[in-house]
């Protein structure tokens, strides 16, 4: 009798690997803590929930790391990326998802599969026997985050994440606010016109930077440092790095044309859309650690926002992620006790589709295990041999941060450098990592 995967945590990285090793006929148990042990980000018990941005971002796998691993993980049979094409939405060339029925798509696909079960339990204590991926993310609940402490004799490191708010469509003044992705990307018109753009004079930039800088904001509890992923800054953060940092970020006013007003605007404020039926908008980029009422008083401020009603407000989390470098070996099993392996943002891997990308590897990695075999990592040329060289001794131990997927952590090539030759660059990494991995799938 085959031997059963147990995996910690429903989330991104867990459902992709109970969903890999499941469809090389392992059997498999999720522990999922939710919905009996709730955490404050999460809304449902559904498995892969998203809980911050609903988007994957970029999906051009020809000259962008992501969307490469985009194909890497569609390649390997992924149910998140099956799912997320499923209820996707417009968004320019960026991959965004209807994030309820594609939460409800994954976990029905993986509560039918005959060699899945899920468990509503919470698991306290790392297991001593048996096959277990631990896949429970930034949201880790103190008892297991301790007893991975305990068991690697290291400290946890820990960074604060941030959720953007979300506006209801119909409270967006529309006389003020136009529809246009950057640059009119998208084949089709609903992707280029796929975002709301609320324009802002000088003036009205440098108030609303005032305020910003002024709002009450969340403190830390004693002990916490405030230590960011530079991916996901809160405004205030990065407002507090310089005026002028917003209008070089979120808010850069390039791509876009005012069709109410010749005049260019000084500073662009961006919603995507965040639900299939178009009621729903996120404010792109805006992670915050504001306060409610002071979070309602300065987006309001915001021209074709000023009568804003809001289906969620920004928060700020704790996010938790191991030493990576130090504890795991290239087959993502702890050093200390190799019938553990990580998977996911605990691994400090940042964004859904690098979590879920390394609970694929995982999930296949322990299958070949039970089955009597082994598989080594993809090659580091491919997006995710890259990521996974990152994590397990490509980084530098003493400052290791969470990591989105780019074509830095990938092998040089040989090709043009500079600005102008960046396209075909990026398009001979991209046709060298599908020829790589589409060998290591075999």
């Amino acid at each position: 009798m085959t031997q059963t995967l147990h995996i910690i945590g429903g989330g991104m990285a867990g459902s992709e690997a109970a969903w890999q090793a499941a469809s090389m006929g392992v059997p498999v148990v999720i522990h999922e803590m939710r919905p009996k042990v709730a955490t404050f980000a999460h809304r449902t018990g559904l498995l892969a929930e998203m809980v911050c941005s609903n988007s994957f971002r970029s999906d051009d796998d020809e000259r962008n790391a992501v969307g490469l691993l985009h194909w890497e993980m569609r390649a390997a049979g992924g149910l998140i990326m099956e799912m997320a094409t499923a209820h996707r939405l417009p968004a320019g060339g960026a991959l965004a998802v209807d994030r309820d029925p594609f939460a409800e798509g994954v976990t029905a696909r993986l509560r039918a599969h005959p060699l899945i079960t899920v468990s509503e339990e919470e698991v306290t204590t790392l297991p001593s026997d048996g096959q277990w991926i631990i896949a429970t993310g930034p949201l880790t609940s103190g008892a297991l985050a301790e007893s991975i402490r305990a068991a690697t004799g290291a400290e946890s490191l820990a960074f604060f994440d941030a959720i953007a708010p979300i506006v209801y469509a119909d409270s967006v003044d529309m006389s003020v606010a136009w529809m246009q992705s950057r640059y009119d990307k998208g084949e089709t018109v609903e992707e280029q016109t796929a975002y709301m753009n609320c324009p802002m004079d000088k003036a009205q930039y440098e108030a609303f930077i005032d305020a910003v800088l002024a709002a009450d904001k969340t403190e830390f509890h004693e002990g916490e440092t405030a230590g960011y992923f530079d991916g996901c800054l809160p405004i205030e953060v990065m407002a507090e790095r310089g005026r002028e940092t917003l209008r070089f970020g979120p808010m850069k006013p390039v791509g876009l044309t005012n069709p109410h007003s010749p005049v260019k605007p000084y500073a662009v404020v961006q919603l995507r859309r965040d639900n299939k039926l178009g009621t729903l908008y996120n404010i792109v980029g805006f992670q915050t650690k504001m306060k409610y009422g002071a979070q309602t008083d300065v987006f309001r401020m915001i021209p074709g926002l000023q009568d804003a009603s809001f289906a969620r407000l920004g928060g700020i989390h704790r996010n938790t992620f191991i030493n990576s470098p130090t504890l795991l070996d290239d087959r993502m099993r702890l050093r200390s006790r190799p019938n553990i392996r990580f998977a996911g943002q605990i691994t400090g891997v940042e964004g859904y589709v690098e979590s879920a990308a390394m609970g694929l590897l995982a999930g296949r990695m322990a299958a070949a295990e039970i089955l009597g075999g082994d598989l080594p990592p993809p090659p580091p040329e491919t997006a995710t041999g890259a990521l996974i060289t990152h994590i397990t001794g490509g980084a530098e131990a003493k400052t290791f941060q969470p990591m989105n997927v780019n074509f830095g952590l990938f092998p040089p090539i040989d090709a043009k450098g500079g600005r102008r030759g960046r396209k075909d660059r990026y398009k001979a990494y991209t046709d060298r990592a599908k020829e790589a991995f589409t060998a290591w799938l075999g």
